[in-house]
């Protein structure tokens, strides 16, 4: 019998992340919802599994300590292991803001669930990603985050100028590389998808994308094989510039 490869995905009860394991379920995979809310997440993966979908609800918020070791505690007593992780939780915080505006706090905690959120949950992940062999980690990063398109005058994100967000995108695309560099010989591929502006909650539903568009970008890179690009930042398998 094959032995099922499982994902864990953050902010997975709506949105890209919702649409991201619905796809990765109908594909075969195990799915490990994370919500913050774990009754949100218990509804998400009903959901789901009445379309024939082996989804798990798991309470996990990125910004706790406790709530992250608790959540990779459970799955290596479930699985054992982890193949996938998508660190897709994200806040856009006080977007109607100036940089000359933008409060520390505001900046603190976008940054809190952003780049500090993803490391904190990659690290707690490896050594379930070692027990794998191998694996992939998405970082659910944005076109907002380089800085070759935000430099650009011709580039449509250059009139974006959201200090908080945007820098938080740009860190964790720096944390993606480090990641990389570093797993890398253990088999572990680390790569950053930039899903494009999508019509989410997030941005209340103004973007041109799709969330079944996103969700292609993700998987692609959760998906990739041994012989598949690390350390890469892509947007519908395209590179980015940094």
């Amino acid at each position: 019998m094959i032995e099922k490869k499982c994902v864990l995905i953050t902010g997975a009860n709506k949105g890209i992340g919702y649409e991201t394991a619905r796809k990765l379920g109908a594909m075969g995979y195990r799915v490990f919802l994370g919500a913050r809310d774990l009754q949100r997440g218990t509804v998400a993966a009903e959901k789901l599994n009445a379309e024939g979908i082996d989804a798990n609800p798991v309470q996990l918020d990125v910004t706790d300590e406790n709530s992250v070791r608790t959540a990779a505690e459970r799955i290596f007593e479930n699985e054992g292991k982890l193949d996938v992780l998508i660190n897709n939780a994200g806040i856009s915080g006080s977007q109607r803001m100036t940089p000359e505006e933008q409060p520390l706090t505001d900046m603190a905690a976008i940054y809190e669930t952003n780049v500090f959120g993803p490391i904190r949950v990659t690290q707690a992940f490896i050594p379930l990603f070692k027990k794998a062999g191998r694996a992939n980690v998405v970082m659910v990063s944005s076109g907002l985050g380089s800085l070759g398109w935000l430099s650009d005058p011709g580039n449509s994100y250059y009139r974006v100028n959201l200090l908080g967000y945007n820098s938080s995108k740009t860190a964790l695309n720096a944390v993606t590389l480090s990641f990389a560099k570093h797993l890398a010989e253990s088999g572990i591929k680390v790569n950053a998808a930039d899903p494009g502006y999508t019509a989410t909650e997030f941005n209340g539903h103004s973007g041109y994308r799709t969330v079944d568009q996103a969700a292609e970008s993700v998987i692609w890179l959760a998906t990739i094989d041994g012989d598949g690009p690390t350390g890469g930042f892509y947007f519908d398998g395209e590179p980015v510039p940094w």
